[in-house]
């Protein structure tokens, strides 16, 4: 054969993009945006809501809902590829946009098996990666066979949100008496397989008389049942992968949090180097297996059972957040470059520590004095980097902003004191509310 048709048999190098698009307009869609500014990449969101954070920053705007596949055609229409705030877009949808040639990132058939939890959980048995011992919530009746989900969906039955304020709804089908499937005992945690995020979703099971109280109000076959961890830690990784299948890990973090919303995160966690191997491995186990092309966060709790994977997020992540000080390249610039096709960037550690601590709507609604006045006391403090999202409504428990503030501690001991001393000193400006409402941003 001739040389010149070898070479031309050769792929063409990829050309990076000048635009990309973001469906969602939140605060991961505005850090997103600002990341973008900084590379010289346009980007564009597609939101509903005319104030959300990311309009300010956007190089242009498709107002529409988030599962409007119209608008995302629009949005296809402005840039050469299209990402996503969140993990819960309408695949089925989407579809016939990437059979016409929409480049989505992360690509449609990576992302379906990790929006639902029960996929989640599905594809980590396959791959034998660890994760608490997990039922369909289905199984409590007998025959511990799951009933169809179309017979569950008779035209008599009412729709199927999260949970059912109206309740009790329990198909004829499932009548039967419900009992825990064999290896289980109470308490279990009861979870949402879509849509549940901050406590959302979420209900702890105590007795037989919770389980019957819980399966009056939702229908079974949208959730899950798993076992009651017990753990010491919540961890996270943040990693991410390229189009050429290279693959980069932030330093692993701890996560706390406040009535299941998280308070803050410390970068590096205090854990020996082979808890981050292993969760290292578990994350380009994951990212190779779905051939992923992104950033993605993993979620695990660490305990006398080891490391089990909690929960995965598909995108750019709260506990991520502090790469964006901490780190030589953040977790949205590296998002924003992956999607561009830009070579991706350093992930090591450029200070010996950081505290992130996110700003939880307060109890009772702040003044604009009294705000500016909490704002301006929380940059003066050492080390500090102060990210305000600008969102029209406050309530308690959502996330306004976060503060992100420099470890200098050279041992594990000096940065836990630190960080004790510097999240007192944040919670005395800025306290956790008491209660919390329902959250709308993961």
């Amino acid at each position: 054969m001739p040389l010149w048709v070898v070479r031309w048999a050769l792929p063409v190098p990829f050309q990076p993009l000048s635009s990309i698009g973001i469906v969602g307009g939140g605060q991961l869609a505005l850090m997103l945006a600002e990341a973008a500014a900084e590379l010289g990449v346009s980007l564009h969101v597609q939101t509903p809501g005319s104030g959300d954070p990311a309009v300010a920053r956007a190089a242009s705007v498709v107002q529409g809902a988030l599962d409007d596949d119209q608008a995302t055609r629009l949005l296809a229409d402005r840039c050469g590829a299209i990402s996503f705030e969140n993990e819960w877009m309408p695949l089925e949808r989407l579809l016939p946009l990437a059979q016409e040639g929409v480049r989505f990132i992360p690509g449609l058939d990576a992302l379906a098996p990790l929006i639902s939890k029960r996929g989640q959980r599905l594809l980590l048995n396959q791959l034998h990666l660890p994760c608490p011992h997990w039922c369909d919530l289905e199984r409590v009746f007998a025959p511990p066979q799951p009933t169809p989900v179309a017979a569950l969906q008779s035209p008599s039955a009412p729709p199927s949100p999260l949970w059912r304020e109206a309740g009790p709804y329990r198909p004829p089908e499932l009548a039967q008496h419900p009992t825990l499937p064999p290896g289980f005992r109470f308490p279990v945690m009861a979870k949402a397989s879509r849509g549940g995020y901050d406590g959302k979703g979420t209900v702890p099971v105590a007795d037989q008389q919770a389980l019957e109280a819980l399966l009056d109000h939702v229908l079974p076959s949208d959730w899950i049942l798993e076992e009651m961890v017990a753990f010491e830690q919540e961890l996270a990784l943040v990693a991410c992968r390229d189009r050429q299948g290279n693959v980069a890990c932030w330093p692993l973090v701890q996560t706390h949090q406040h009535r299941q919303i998280c308070d803050w995160v410390v970068l590096p966690a205090p854990v020996n180097h082979a808890v981050e191997a292993f969760a290292r491995n578990v994350a380009a186990s994951l990212l190779t297996a779905l051939d992923y092309v992104g950033v993605l966060a993993i979620e695990f709790f660490y305990g006398p059972a080891g490391l089990l994977v909690n929960e995965i997020a598909p995108r750019t992540h709260n506990s991520g957040h502090v790469t964006i000080e901490a780190c030589r390249c953040s977790q949205f610039a590296q998002q924003v470059r992956v999607v561009a096709g830009l070579p991706m960037g350093s992930t090591e550690s450029i200070v010996p520590g950081a505290l992130m601590v996110n700003l939880l709507g307060p109890q009772e609604e702040l003044s604009e004095h009294d705000q500016r006045d909490r704002l301006a006391a929380l940059t003066a403090l050492p080390g500090a980097h102060l990210h305000w999202y600008g969102k029209v409504q406050s309530a308690p428990g959502r996330k306004l902003g976060h503060l992100t503030l420099v470890l200098e501690g050279s041992s594990t001991a000096d940065r836990e004191g630190e960080r004790e001393r510097l999240l007192a000193e944040v919670r005395r400006i800025w306290p956790l509310p008491e209660a919390i409402s329902t959250p709308e941003n993961p």
